[in-house]
């Protein structure tokens, strides 16, 4: 089970957890299937290509899950990365059910238009199986100032008007993301599949995306099997892209990705 009180490791300050947990695989060390490694004081966290995770020490939480999901086929990696961002989006929902929480592809987690939530995943590949999967969460709890050039980081306490328990919150998301962990595990993809369109920011909305060196009006219509965005453009054109191709246009002054 994920973040059982024996399966979870704490330390005071890290660099990042997703590599901590990546050198413990590497080292065969006795890693139980979902094991949290969890730092007050993450130095060097990251996301998407070359992000980096702003936290402010003892505000956040900033967390990874090791799972062996050997029972997924490669083909079905993104499959794994619904469930993650449905656990977290599960979580967040419950906690301001009056707000807007949505998805956005593929796997931050948004409050109306701004962002609380984070996951990078690392999947190590042997065979046509995943061996071992390493998802580092970034979820704003109780930090009111951020300093860094994100665009658009909020946390839950704009909207709670009162600081969160972080050790209650991260056993909420423990077993949030076991649920879902358990879908996936039963091989119950449609069920994740519908709840992550369900819950996808812009889903069939026209927006203004990044593309090609310029923008496109489109609207986002799917996901594919493999985890690319499916478009539809202004003019009629059927899109489908991977991270590298297309962005987010949140305002006139910044994108994300």
């Amino acid at each position: 089970m994920i973040g059982d009180r024996e399966n979870i490791i704490k330390l005071e300050k890290l660099n990042s957890t997703n590599e901590y947990a990546l050198s413990l695989y590497r080292s065969n060390a006795a890693l139980r299937e979902g094991t949290v490694i969890i730092t007050d004081n993450q130095t060097a966290g990251k996301g998407l290509d070359k992000n980096r995770w702003e936290s402010e020490p003892g505000k956040n939480l900033t967390f990874s899950v090791c799972l062996f999901p050997h029972f997924l086929p490669v083909e079905k990696q993104f499959e794994l990365n619904k469930a993650l961002s449905l656990g977290i989006y599960d979580f967040v929902r419950e906690t301001i059910p009056d707000e807007k929480v949505t998805v956005k592809w593929p796997n931050d987690i948004y409050i109306n238009d701004e962002k609380v939530a984070g996951i990078l995943i690392n999947n190590t590949i042997k065979g046509d199986v995943l061996d071992f999967t390493v998802a580092g969460f970034g979820i704003n709890i109780n930090q009111t100032e951020f300093y860094s050039d994100a665009p658009n980081p909020v946390s839950l306490i704009k909207f709670t008007g009162k600081e969160l328990s972080l050790e209650e919150s991260l056993d909420k998301i423990n077993k949030k993301l076991n649920v879902r962990y358990e879908q996936l595990r039963a091989s119950r993809f449609s069920q994740l599949d519908s709840d992550y369109l369900k819950s996808l920011y812009l889903f069939n909305r026209t927006h203004t995306f990044g593309f090609g060196g310029g923008t496109v009006e489109a609207k986002i219509t799917g996901i594919s099997e493999y985890g690319h965005l499916q478009l539809i453009t202004s003019r009629g054109k059927k899109l489908e892209c991977d991270l590298k191709e297309i962005s987010f246009r949140l305002s006139d002054d910044y994108s994300a990705i």
